[in-house]
């Protein structure tokens, strides 16, 4: 499976390199010309959101992850609860309860 950026890539060698139009390249290789347009966007405050969810986290330790991102939006970031749950699992903020906690056992 090819991605985005390479499929870009491709449109913009036919066009470089056989003079075509991106209508007629994008065509020919079957690319939505609004995924040739499309440019991605850098954040550059990821490490500062990993940082703050890092700190909530470790001041909270029962709090899950959907909790901390509502207390991230009340505190002025601008995320949504499946950018805080990548973060989460991707820095392993995620806390197992030990046995004395589950109210199962």
């Amino acid at each position: 499976m090819v991605g985005p950026s390479a499929r870009r890539r491709a449109v913009d060698h036919l066009k470089t390199a056989y003079g075509l139009s991106e209508r007629k390249a994008c065509r020919i290789l079957g690319v939505p010309r609004s995924t040739h347009r499309y440019q991605p966007r850098r954040r550059g405050d990821e490490a500062l959101l990993i940082e703050r969810i890092a700190e909530l986290a470790q001041q909270n330790p029962t709090y899950g992850y959907r909790r901390i991102c509502r207390m991230l939006r009340e505190q002025g970031w601008r995320v949504n609860p499946k950018r805080v749950y990548r973060l989460w699992h991707l820095h392993a903020l995620a806390r197992r309860r030990s046995s004395g906690q589950n109210p199962t056992d």
